[in-house]
């Protein structure tokens, strides 16, 4: 648990957090957006969707403590800002009201097409985009007609572009005059779009658009929110069904990387890019303790393994709320709406990836013990990691693979030390070469260090035998003798056959073979056929991965 905020962090190879972290229980029983002024330090949560209740926007500063709330007599829904951070955009049913983000106050009311369904609001090419759809019961909101709306020279007016269901928007990246329209699985629609305009004009202009659905009518898009790259290169699509979706920004096919999927269990409900790039955060809905939240690089191909958060019970919700994700414009911060209980109830989470990453390294070589390594046996590798900046939260971990005839073989993780040492535990199972390699990935706050190898050469394991008689026997009473067989490493698949030969003055020959009982015992058991030094032999050959052994013992008859 993380400084009491109720905020659970996956085990590894998942980061973890900052103890600075911090979570807001929100006075709100619903949720429609949230924008971020990294200017003055505040996050805006617009509470009320629709219906007829009067709704609020709640104002947070950076380390989670109310700031304000801007009621209004109506339902609000989407809230915008302007690049600068100095207007504050909140869709009401009628109007587009708009504050200064430094005092506060309300600075205007632009009336605009009756809505009922949650005005969605966007900030792009300058000026303010909008949502409107009219209809009697909130249920048929899924399937009205939505109108793309534009806020120019203070009156709201339609575009003249529209189609069905509740229309998400989101900006394209900060001057690229961009506007991205998506189409929500609710809408009904057997193959739902995306698409982005260009806004640079008076008049919005379609670009590219894509519809996912293949021939058999599989893979369409469940679109939960979507973000731009703040290169302006890419676009992230979180796709309840898909996960999370990277393509190309102009022309929305895929990136040719993509993102690991979600955690198994895991419905991706928002997505969004760091200001500066450096990172993506993925939110979802998971149940239990599958992570809800993924924090890693932005990069795709960047196998930094992700800091992921797993929200659970009363404390913190139970998953991300879909658009409910936002980054401060340096990356320091990532803000969370997270949901809960019946679904009408939220909080805010400010979280804060570390902003600086360390180099580490392995030094010195692996080393390995016993130095006879034998199959079926326990083998140790140790090493040593060493990290620039300051010790890790938590211990580190490193990765292991053993590569031999057979192939490869994963092993698992182990801890770093704080003096940086570690211990790798085998039990190699093939005569041969096995070549150690061990890796550390990295984390948010260490980028991961050059892989190290140590080869070992793996031998079979001994077997041994002993065998005991009496110093002295008679041909009419016959010898008995009795003897342990052991072999070390991997079990035998089944008892051992022990060969058995008798020297006389006579010669030598084969007495009939004994077999080994489970507990490693035998007897042998024998009438001589000559007077004076017998010498019995109990021989074992030995297997794939076990020597051979032998044991002998003599006996003087008597007549």
């Amino acid at each position: 648990m993380l400084a009491g905020t109720g905020l659970t962090v996956a085990a590894a190879p998942a980061a973890h957090a900052a103890a600075s972290d911090a979570v807001a229980k929100l006075p709100i029983s619903s949720y429609s957006g949230l924008a971020v002024d990294s200017v003055h330090q505040r996050v805006y949560i617009a509470d009320q969707r629709d219906g007829q209740a009067a709704g609020t926007v709640l104002v947070y500063d950076f380390q989670g403590q109310k700031v304000a709330a801007l009621p209004h007599p109506g339902p609000v829904s989407g809230v915008a800002l302007s690049e600068d951070s100095a207007t504050l955009y909140v869709g009401e049913s009628g109007r587009v009201v708009t504050y200064d983000t430094g005092t506060l106050q309300q600075t205007g009311a632009h009336s605009a097409a009756y809505d009922t369904c949650g005005r969605q609001l966007a900030y792009a090419g300058g000026t303010v985009w909008s949502t409107d759809a009219y209809v009697f019961q909130s249920y048929q909101c899924a399937t009205a007609t939505t109108s793309l709306d534009t806020l120019t020279n203070g009156t709201v007016s339609r575009t003249g572009w529209n189609d069905v269901g509740r229309l998400q928007l989101a900006p394209g990246a900060r001057g690229r005059n961009r506007l991205l329209m998506g189409q929500p699985k609710e809408s009904g629609a057997a193959n739902p779009f995306l698409a982005s305009f260009d806004v640079s004009g008076a008049a919005p202009v379609r670009e590219a658009a894509r519809r996912f659905a293949d021939g058999d009518g599989k893979g369409a898009l469940d679109l939960k929110d979507m973000a731009a790259s703040p290169d302006g290169t890419e676009v992230a699509v979180a796709d309840a069904t898909a996960g999370t979706r990277l393509l190309n920004a102009g022309d929305l096919s895929d990136a040719p990387g993509q993102y690991q999927a979600l955690p198994a269990g895991a419905a991706s409900t928002a997505v969004a890019f760091s200001g500066d790039g450096k990172y993506i955060a993925r939110g979802a809905q998971a149940a239990g303790s599958t992570p809800d939240l993924l924090v890693q690089s932005a990069d795709p191909a960047d196998g930094t393994p992700p800091l992921e958060f797993a929200f659970e019970g009363s404390l913190d919700g139970t998953g991300v709320a879909p658009r409910g994700l936002a980054w401060s414009e340096d990356g320091s911060r990532l803000f969370a709406v997270t949901r809960g209980g019946t679904g009408q109830e939220y909080w805010l989470h400010v979280i804060q990836p570390p902003a600086v990453q360390y180099d580490t390294r392995f030094t010195g070589d692996l080393t390995h013990s016993p130095s006879g390594a034998v199959a079926g046996e326990p083998l140790s590798v140790r090493g040593r990691l060493e990290w620039d900046g300051t010790a890790p939260a938590e211990p580190l971990k490193v990765t292991a693979v053993r590569e031999d005839a057979n192939g490869t073989h994963q092993l698992g993780t182990a801890t770093v030390r704080d003096d940086g040492t570690f211990t790798v535990l085998d039990e190699p199972d093939l005569v041969g070469d096995a070549t150690y390699t061990v890796s550390f990935l990295g984390d948010l706050t260490h980028r991961p260090a050059t892989d190290i190898t140590h080869t070992v050469t793996v031998g079979k394991a001994p077997g041994s035998l002993t065998l005991t008689g009496p110093d002295e026997a008679t041909m009419s009473e016959g010898v008995h003798l009795t003897g342990t067989f052991t072999a070390q490493g991997k079990a035998l698949p089944e008892r051992a056959t022990l060969t058995v030969r008798r020297t006389d003055r006579l010669g030598t020959g084969s007495l009939s073979s004994v077999t080994v009982a489970a507990d490693g015992t035998f007897t042998v058991d024998d009438l001589p056929r000559t007077r004076r030094e017998v010498t019995y032999t109990v021989g074992w050959p030995g297997d794939d991965l076990h020597t051979g052994a032998t044991a002998s013992v003599t006996v003087y008859v008597r007549r």
